[in-house]
């Protein structure tokens, strides 16, 4: 039987989109306007690259596209104007050419504020609301929030933080304990409930055994009545789990993404957009939630087809 999440507001308006989550699962693409990141180490780096890259995703399917423009990992300190100065523009022209949902991953609230103000809908934030006026930027608006659990978050320490052999007692409790704090303090902050997104944070000062772990138990926090980001695309533990280098990871991430979706998981974060689009549309068709999508021939006939 396939997990259904107790969502609070399973219908939602993001941006000029409108999902069900008791039946859909949206797309997010990936696309990171910086010139390290992990996956495509810096190939959508350039403003034009980023664009292109934002409205192609757009085009094979993918519902929203997230961009970034400083990495979760360790590195020199980006300044606000600087990162505000990657991102903005590209927002500005995919808003100009889409109407898909755009997010922002960023954990600064003036970056936030910007982001918003040129027409990001979303605000992805990998810290756990470290900056306490990112959740007040985003209540002043309709703007969605996500809320994202790490390690480096849970014990407050700055963003980027890495911790060597992270430890937990129970991977999943600490996990949705720590989402649903974090979910309080948006709301206290003035963010509704319809506008809250969580995500556990697949490898966010996590191990491959905690990820895995993270995944086959992910609908204990979708008991939380958020819908469930999960960013599982040519994450380490999906290589790890396959003995797979990067470049060699998109069979598996499709994996997870499909068992993170039984799970309770209603939005996905794939870097492969055209793959990823299709082994969500496939997973739910076969869970009754959409129609075949093309025309009926397969021994619907007098004449039948092996």
């Amino acid at each position: 039987m396939i997990y259904s999440p107790p969502l609070r507001d399973p219908v939602r308006r993001i941006g000029a989109r409108t999902f069900d989550f008791s039946r859909q699962v949206a797309v997010m693409a990936v696309v990171n306007r910086t010139p390290d990141s992990f996956y495509d180490k810096g190939r959508t780096f350039g403003l034009d690259a980023a664009v292109d890259a934002c409205v192609a995703a757009a085009d094979a399917g993918a519902d929203w596209v997230d961009i970034g423009g400083v990495p979760f990992a360790p590195g020199p300190a980006l300044a606000a104007a600087d990162e505000i100065g990657r991102v903005v523009p590209v927002i500005a022209a995919v808003r100009a050419a889409s109407d898909v949902v755009i997010s922002v991953d960023t954990f600064d609230a003036r970056v936030a504020r910007a982001a918003l103000e040129a027409g990001a809908d979303v605000i992805n934030d990998t810290t756990g609301l470290h900056d306490p006026e990112l959740a007040r930027v985003v209540a002043a608006t309709d703007a969605s929030l996500v809320v994202t659990h790490s390690l480096a978050a849970a014990r407050g320490a700055g963003p980027r933080t890495q911790f060597a052999r992270p430890s937990y007692g129970d991977v999943v409790a600490e996990v949705g304990a720590f989402l649903a704090e974090r979910v309080a303090y948006a709301i206290d902050a003035g963010v509704a409930p319809d506008r809250l997104i969580v995500d556990p944070g697949h490898d966010l000062n996590k191990n491959t055994l905690q990820s895995l772990e993270l995944t086959r138990r992910l609908s204990e926090l979708a008991e939380l009545g958020y819908p469930v980001l999960a960013a599982v695309s040519n994450k380490d533990f999906v290589g790890e789990a396959l003995d797979a280098p990067r470049g060699e990871r998109v069979e598996g991430s499709l994996a997870a993404a499909v068992v993170a979706i039984t799970q309770g998981a209603r939005i996905v974060r794939m870097h492969n957009v055209r793959e990823s689009v299709a082994a969500v549309r496939m997973t739910e068709a076969i869970l009754g939630w959409r129609a075949p999508a093309g025309r009926l021939v397969h021994n619907m006939s007098e004449v039948n087809r092996d």
